[in-house]
């Protein structure tokens, strides 16, 4: 699990493994919780541990399972909690949509991809990171119940707008032979 270098497979799993692997439990605990308190510090786990492995994985190198288990990690945790934050009524179902829609996109993107046999991987970019960043101060504010949650939420889903045409341009970029 040590650092990898430039042409080398890389490892089945890494440490930053470790890490990611914590918000599949985290996305079960967040419906199960009622306390906002509780589900603010979920929160708040989620965001350190998607922080931590990346930086984890950058400085010593990521691995073949991260590469998977980072993003269904990511859009298990907010599937569940945004799920969870519409069903009590802080934001309805339009908003959610707007503020999962750069996810729901990426799976829809990656099971045509698989299906197609067209692999493409593209690394992360500012405004994905943006709108993950927007995804997780709406989840506060609709857990804390503040009168922002739905301002954050409409805000996050135009990031979320920017971030798919930029990653759809990128995605063309890398496509062209």
């Amino acid at each position: 699990m040590g650092l990898a270098k430039e042409g080398q497979v890389k490892p089945w799993v890494a440490w930053a493994d470790v890490l990611t692997a914590l918000r599949l439990p985290l996305a079960v605990a967040f419906p199960v919780l009622g306390d906002p308190l509780a589900r603010s510090g979920i929160v708040a786990l989620a965001a350190a541990s998607d922080v931590c492995d990346g930086m984890l994985a950058r400085r010593y190198g990521g691995s073949r399972l991260g590469a998977v288990l980072d993003p269904v990690a990511d859009k298990t945790f907010m599937a569940a909690a945004f799920v969870t934050v519409w069903r009590s009524g802080a934001l309805d179902g339009l908003e959610i949509v707007g503020v999962l829609l750069r996810d729901i996109l990426a799976v829809v993107g990656f099971v045509g991809s698989a299906v197609m046999h067209r692999s493409l991987a593209l690394p992360a970019r500012a405004g994905g990171k943006a709108v993950t960043v927007g995804q997780m101060l709406t989840l506060i504010a609709a857990v804390a119940g503040s009168p922002l949650a739905r301002s954050l939420a409409w805000a996050t889903a135009a990031v979320g707008l920017y971030a798919i045409w930029d990653y759809g341009r990128a995605a063309r970029r890398l496509a062209r032979p």
